[in-house]
């Protein structure tokens, strides 16, 4: 896909979703030999995952997104908007998150029904009281801050609408892993292949998630653990002082409250579930970028999509190797991991 493409669908959908988070934990190409593991049943193997508590760890991750569109468009629905990030768990659900988007980092410390969420692109903190009884793996604001628990929660998605396997070993950043292939069932609508994930032979955390298309051996979306220690962490890395000069913000959350995704939903189950919404009203307004440069993002989209019609009005559809998204005339959108006819059918529901 072409930057411009790419920059088109990040600014018409990706905005209009208004989403940033961590969905996914995959890792890179498999290095040195594959380990020799006890043979183990795919149920079992996806149970053990499902049912393992998140051990002590600190591992560092990489993203290499390939897709072309927002990963909420994926099956599971949950977002990721990152390009590294540092992670640290106890063991005992106290957490901490460093995530490095562009030029900026974003932090999430949780400690007891305490959250930390500090921002260093305005030098902005949050500090969250939660109720004790939230679940563990989420920040005050409903995102999720482990990696290995939203690999889980991505499992726990999809595997009704997938055939499991267990496809052989790998080794993922010095840890034996079992290879764990999910692919769609033939009802599916979606235009990717399967997804795998690495888990690792001794503590059942998920080491990696791969989404595979067709005609191609490299994932569209790749999340990395480059390195991982599952070793006690110091009590130290979960406490958090807002740095100097820093503007905090305190608020007391009753319940967990979920992003603002606008006027957005999830139309469908499994791998051809589409989101939908309508965009900002000024999103596809032509804009000045304030070196005397101006974008009509309207124009960018009769330039590289493909104009279409339908009872759901005209507008363009852009489409990738990973997936497809539909932009109306009128505002609306619909993005999938899904052919074209889908996105149609998803959009007479809104």
């Amino acid at each position: 896909m072409q930057p411009k493409t790419k920059a088109i669908t990040a600014a018409v959908t990706g905005s209009a979703l208004g989403v940033a988070g961590l969905a996914w934990l995959a890792m890179p190409a498999t290095a040195g030999e594959a380990p020799q593991l006890p043979s183990i049943s795919a149920e079992e193997l996806v149970q053990s995952v499902l049912s393992t508590k998140t051990p002590a760890l600190d591992g560092t991750v990489k993203v290499d997104n390939n897709l072309g569109l927002p990963t909420t468009a994926l099956p599971g629905g949950t977002s990721l908007s990152l390009d590294a990030a540092h992670v640290y768990n106890d063991g005992n659900g106290d957490s901490k998150l460093s995530i490095e988007q562009g030029q900026a980092d974003t932090t999430v410390v949780h400690n007891g029904n305490t959250v930390w969420t500090y921002s260093s692109k305005d030098n902005t903190a949050t500090k969250a009281t939660v109720p004790a009884d939230i679940a563990r793996g989420e920040t005050g604001d409903g995102q999720v801050s482990d990696p290995a628990a939203a690999a889980t929660q991505l499992l726990a998605k999809i595997r009704e609408s997938s055939t499991v396997n267990v496809e052989g070993t790998a080794r993922v950043a010095g840890r034996a892993a079992y290879e764990l292939v999910l692919t769609p069932k033939p009802t599916e609508r979606t235009m990717l292949r399967e997804v795998r994930v690495a888990v690792d032979s001794e503590t059942r955390t998920p080491l990696r998630l791969a989404v595979m298309t067709y005609g191609t051996a490299d994932p569209a979306l790749q999340i990395a653990f480059s390195d991982i220690d599952f070793a006690a962490q110091p009590a130290s890395e979960f406490q958090f002082t807002p740095p100097q000069g820093a503007k905090v913000t305190e608020k007391q959350a009753e319940v967990p409250q979920k992003p603002d995704t606008g006027d957005t939903k999830v139309v469908g189950e499994g791998w051809d579930s589409v989101v939908v919404g309508t965009v900002p009203a000024d999103t596809l307004q032509p804009k000045n970028d304030g070196k005397g440069q101006s974008m009509d993002p309207r124009k960018l989209l009769s330039q590289f999509g493909k104009p279409v019609s339908g009872a759901f009005g005209s507008g363009y559809v852009i489409s990738t190797k990973a997936g497809t998204a539909l932009i109306t005339d009128d505002g609306r959108f619909a993005a999938g991991a899904v052919p074209q006819q889908v996105l149609i059918d998803a959009l007479g529901t809104k």
